[in-house]
């Protein structure tokens, strides 16, 4: 698949994905790309953010593209069930926080927890980095697997912003081509 071919849908995090995030770049130069809004970025109350995202999947057109960063991938996977069906192609998926842990959250709504385990019923590649701050390895691969997401190892990252050194990402873009790539067969 291209990114021509999909609706490119955006989904940061917590206090959203600013101008030198590889979010913010990767909307800039994909043409088919938006993002998701949020009322509140640096005080998410997650049934808001849950809807903003369900609410922005339109029940027709192109095949929708995740790309989802941070907590923008819990309160994506807590949407799922209100997706219209078969309209979500796939998601990549970058940074899941453990919102389970209120030890690593620098935020206080905790609604994003429990994450479903259950399967996604679209392929993902979910991409973890060993010395993430908001979740370690293991949980991101454990979250993965029961997924069905492709765990992809970023090694040792950081939480993959802008303030870890990942503002243009250009591996990052690399393996979202692949990804789309793959949902072609």
């Amino acid at each position: 698949m291209k990114t021509a071919d999909a609706d490119i849908l955006i989904v940061p995090g917590f206090s959203n994905s600013g101008p030198d995030h590889w979010q913010s770049r990767w909307q800039a130069r994909l043409k088919t790309a938006r993002r998701v809004e949020q009322s509140d970025w640096d005080n998410p109350v997650a049934r808001e953010w849950i809807l903003a995202i369900a609410n922005a999947i339109p029940p027709a057109g192109k095949p929708i593209i995740i790309v989802a960063h941070s907590l923008g991938v819990a309160a994506t996977v807590l949407a799922v069930p209100l997706f219209p069906e078969n309209r979500v192609k796939g998601a990549f998926l970058v940074s899941m926080p453990n919102v389970e842990d209120d030890g690593r959250m620098p935020f206080e709504e905790k609604g994003f927890a429990p994450i479903p385990r259950d399967p996604l019923p679209f392929p993902s590649a979910l991409v973890a980095s060993r010395n993430d701050p908001y979740c370690d390895y293991d949980t991101a691969e454990d979250l993965a697997y029961a997924w069905g997401s492709v765990i992809v190892d970023a090694g040792n990252a950081g939480h993959i912003d802008a303030a870890s050194g990942h503002g243009p990402w250009p591996e990052g873009l690399m393996r979202f081509g692949a990804f789309l790539t793959r949902l072609n067969g």
